[in-house]
């Protein structure tokens, strides 16, 4: 079988594409490399530098003839899509209908779309099920709930499968702190570098903060499963973004102090994702805790800093 990767040079897709490719599966990325890196890619990887809003992506699916589409190529900073919702909503929403119309077009069997825990907003319930109501607070988690409608109805209409994974906050090894939203990557980056980690409001907003290697494995199940619908991939726990902060602190032996700034707009106070549905369905459950998660992350960050920092 032969499955393409889009942005799968970033974080996320390029651990996926090294998992596929383990499985002995043929994989092929897209990627235009605006904030993903040729390092992360995978050599087995047949690769094409493209953005996916291009119309050539119509060579690449007919020439490829692609089973299976993993959608990981985004905008996916928060903070830019608030201060450019125009150009947030031409990658994440013109960008995916550019890749499910090419999806349709050539036959593709299923799609498996990376959402985001943000689109149930400062939800009352916690840890958040899957069935609570959508109220997203920035244009990118806005962008991620309108590719799950369309999704649907690529489905309905053209059978098009597809399964949705609404991840938590994902961190681990690639995270990229320059260009993608992670407060763990951008923490580390700081203090590895002694430099000074900036708090966001009093630091006590909470996140699921959910490791890589849990979310690939989440990605592999999906791939194996024949259900269709929108699965919550998170811990089910609630730390501070303090907390972190300490954490990280101790963990690198850094002597920055805490520095505190005025929050975001639209920033969530409360995130935390209910997963047993995906446990009772797909038959995943996290196998990481944060104190391991962290330690791996940072070693990896310390072992490769002449690359991210």
């Amino acid at each position: 079988m032969k499955y393409l990767v889009t942005g799968g040079a970033g974080f996320i897709g390029s651990h996926l594409v090294d998992r596929l490719i383990k499985e002995g599966h043929k994989v092929v990325v897209i990627d235009n490399l605006s904030t993903g890196k040729k390092e992360n890619l995978n050599p087995k990887a047949k690769f094409y530098k493209i953005d996916i809003g291009s119309s050539k992506i119509y060579q690449i699916f007919r020439k490829e003839k692609f089973e299976i589409v993993f959608h990981y190529a985004a905008q996916i900073s928060v903070r830019k899509s608030i201060k450019n919702s125009l150009e947030d909503a031409k990658i994440n929403i013109l960008g995916s209908l550019n890749v499910l119309e090419n999806c349709k077009k050539f036959g593709v069997k299923k799609v498996i779309f990376p959402s985001t825990g943000a689109v149930y907003g400062d939800a009352k319930v916690l840890p958040t099920p899957e069935d609570y109501p959508e109220l997203p607070l920035s244009p990118y988690a806005i962008s991620k709930l309108t590719i799950e409608k369309y999704l649907n109805y690529y489905y309905k209409n053209f059978n098009l499968l597809f399964l949705s994974l609404r991840l938590a906050n994902v961190y681990g090894p690639r995270q990229n702190p320059q260009g993608e939203a992670g407060v763990i990557a951008i923490f580390l980056k700081k203090m590895l570098s002694k430099g000074q980690p900036i708090i966001y409001g009093d630091g006590m907003q909470t996140r699921d903060f959910i490791f890589i290697d849990d979310v690939v494995e989440a990605n592999i199940l999906a791939l194996k499963s024949n259900k269709v619908g929108i699965f919550n991939i998170g811990t089910s726990k609630e730390t501070n973004v303090k907390t972190i902060f300490k954490k990280l602190k101790e963990l690198t032996a850094s002597k920055c102090t805490e520095v505190h700034v005025p929050a975001l707009p639209c920033e969530q106070k409360r995130s935390c994702l209910d997963y047993s549905k995906a446990k009772k369905i797909l038959g995943w459950r996290p196998k990481y805790n944060l104190n391991e998660g962290l330690t791996i992350t940072m070693k990896w960050f310390r072992e490769n800093s002449d690359i991210y920092f």
